[in-house]
């Protein structure tokens, strides 16, 4: 009872709306389904659409099928026709279709991260105009573009363009109106005529019309009969109302604004599907075979349940016992949604069939491999790791180790990992560490190493990297030279002298082998040399050391001196007063530099202190007296004594 009494106050409450009854379309609608859909026309950002919509009960129009699509691009042609003419060539619709703030691009989903604003879960179909940007920072929304050049096809539908949402006063961009969408339980078949007369709908989102394929539930019907100005007009009004579940009438029994006049001959006598006529003028309506009349006595129903197919999108139809009922059923990978007539999608990545990673489809899934890895074949696992160092292969510069789904690179000795992905080798130069030079006197630098090198006058040690004083040579070698000065390199800046080559022996330990050799330097090969302690003058007077260059090694034992000489110690202890001599030098000429620097500072210090005395002079400001002199007094007091006598200042 409290259920038909809200019906009759709703039904009331619709046709006192304003338009009600006047048999005129005021809007563009479109019913089917379950859902009905309008367009309007008006610039407002997507926030203002959205409020609008909603406050009829409804939100934004989904798109989410290519049929839904149809159904849209529909109700904008509606609109159209109505409109005069609009402002842009290409206009937009706004639908409802958004992404928040702080939500970025995904580009493997087929929304690309958006979502509807009346919920649901992710849906395959997507039209979009161009590739999307991949921005963060703001809301983004989506519109429908419609070239208005073109006419409206079925073969083309609507395209998706997303862009800024818009703001009260600035809806964007060509923006010239919105769809919503509103969903019901259930749908009423139009009221069908049996003679001349208009039927006027209003729906529960204030929308009339009089041309809707599917009338929502709680929406009023004001049917009013008669020929106009001729006969004398009748109403009556009608709600859709819910007799059963999933069962929706007018309540009301027999054709209406029936007519002796026509008979069967108006609109079928207003009969779903047979007409007959009686002799006195009246008529009734029958059904076909398999069909059965439903209690408006107008319509005809299957008796198949599954005739009407009231399973939707992939479902099926199966009869059940006797087939008086019916119940839907899924393909694989489907399930029965929550109306039991609809399939929606399994996600079976939820039980983890997958070794590694698992990625849903509609209606089944794929399995993947995660980075590292690839398909295993037959007999092997389901992922098996990739080796990033085979031959051919590697991404490594040098020395390349593979691990289970990934790799790492490693350099050899003398070298360090450089470039942006860690797999390139670049020179360590060990004469300019941060521990200082290496050697002793000369440093040079080498791909992957470094060798040590003395001042003239000094021979390398035998451990490689310090230097000791060398022999003097007062004349020149009279022996020819080595086979080695043959193949020595144009340009070499380091003459002939004795040097360790180190050699290794079966356990890998360096050895320093005495040899002589005249080493060659690239003319690029980098020299660093370290203080200049070791340059001393010789026995001699004159006579200087060449300098002596040798690859650092680690000495494993005491070395023979080059040539046997038994004046080693000699030739220490003089190297010992050369060293001592050539400390007294370097420091008298350390102080001498520094008097004169002192001197001259003191100097500059003094003009400076001058140069600001005579300045200060020159600006000192003058006395206003100094452009005067002063004139001898004259004897005026005497004058005035005597003013008469011929004689200034005296008497007579």
């Amino acid at each position: 009872m409290a259920t038909s009494m809200g019906l009759l106050l709703l039904l009331l409450l619709l046709l006192t709306q304003p338009g009600a009854g006047t048999g005129a379309d005021t809007e563009a609608v479109v019913c089917v389904g379950t859902a009905c859909y309008t367009a309007h026309s008006g610039k407002l950002s997507a926030a203002e659409a959205q409020n609008h919509c909603n406050q009829n009960g409804g939100n934004l129009a989904t798109v989410k099928s290519k049929e839904e699509a149809q159904h849209v691009q529909r109700v904008l042609a509606q609109l159209l026709r109505r409109e005069a003419a609009l402002t842009a060539r290409m206009s937009k619709f706004w639908i409802g279709l958004q992404r928040e703030k702080g939500k970025c691009l995904d580009p493997s989903l087929p929304l690309k991260g958006f979502s509807w604003v009346g919920g649901g879960e992710d849906t395959p179909y997507s039209n979009w105009h161009k590739e999307l940007r991949n921005s963060c920072i703001s809301k983004r929304c989506v519109s429908l573009l419609l070239d208005l050049s073109q006419p409206l096809l079925p073969s083309r539908l609507p395209k998706w363009s997303e862009g800024p949402c818009g703001s009260p006063g600035s809806p964007g961009s060509n923006i010239e109106g919105f769809v919503c969408k509103f969903s019901f339980k259930g749908m009423c078949r139009p009221l069908a005529l049996g003679g001349p007369g208009q039927v006027t709908y209003t729906t529960p989102f204030q929308t009339t019309s009089s041309s809707l394929e599917a009338v929502p539930f709680a929406s009023a019907a004001n049917v009013a009969c008669g020929e106009g100005d001729k006969d004398e007009t009748q109403s009556h009004y009608f709600l859709c109302k819910e007799k059963a579940p999933d069962v929706f009438d007018w309540g009301s029994s027999g054709p209406l604004c029936v007519s002796p006049k026509y008979g069967c001959n108006f609109n079928n006598g207003g009969c779903h599907q047979d007409c007959f006529e009686g002799g006195d003028g009246s008529f009734l309506c029958g059904c076909r075979p398999g069909f059965r009349l439903l209690d408006d006595l107008v319509t005809c129903a299957s008796r198949n349940p599954c005739s009407s197919s009231p399973c939707r999108g992939g479902a099926t139809c199966a009869l059940g016992p006797h087939g008086k009922n019916y119940t839907c059923r899924c393909p694989q990978g489907y399930q029965l949604d929550s109306s039991q007539l609809d399939c929606v999608d399994v996600d079976e990545c939820q039980d983890s069939p997958c070794a590694q990673e698992c990625v849903n489809t509609p209606g089944g899934f794929r399995c993947e491999c995660w980075v590292g890895y690839e398909p295993g074949g037959p007999g092997e696992g389901a992922c098996q790791d990739v080796d990033e160092c085979a031959l051919g292969r590697s991404p490594c510069a040098q020395g390349c180790t593979n691990t289970d789904g990934s790799f790492h690179c490693s350099c050899e000795e003398g070298y360090v990992l450089a470039g942006e992905d860690g797999t390139q080798c670049q020179d360590v130069d060990e004469c300019v560490g941060p521990g200082g030079p290496l050697c002793d006197s000369l440093c040079f630098n080498t791909q992957g190493s470094f060798h040590c090198g003395c001042l003239p006058g000094w021979v390398l040690a035998p451990n490689g990297v310090s230097c000791t004083m060398g022999p003097v040579s007062l004349g020149p070698p009279s022996g020819p030279p080595d086979e080695e000065d043959k193949g020595e390199k144009e340009g070499s800046t380091v003459p002939r002298a004795a040097t360790a080559s180190p050699t290794r022996g079966p356990e890998g330990t360096p050895k320093a082998t005495p040899t002589t050799s005249r080493p060659s330097l690239s003319s690029d090969a980098p020299i660093t040399s370290a203080p200049l302690k070791m340059l001393a003058p010789s026995g001699s007077s004159g006579v200087w050391r060449e300098p002596s260059i040798h690859h650092a090694t680690a000495a494993s034992g005491p070395q023979e001196p080059a040539g046997g000489d038994s004046s080693v110690a000699t030739q220490n202890n003089d190297g010992t007063d050369g060293q001592k001599l050539l400390l007294f030098y370097i420091l008298g000429t350390v102080v001498a530099i520094l008097l004169l620097l002192a001197l001259a500072l003191g100097l500059l210090v003094y003009r400076k202190r001058r140069a600001k005395r005579e300045e200060k002079k020159e600006k000192k400001p003058q006395n206003a007296a100094d452009s005067y002199s002063w004139v001898p007094e004259r004897a005026e007091s005497r004058a005035m004594e005597n003013q008469y006598s011929p004689t200034p200042g005296t008497d007579c």
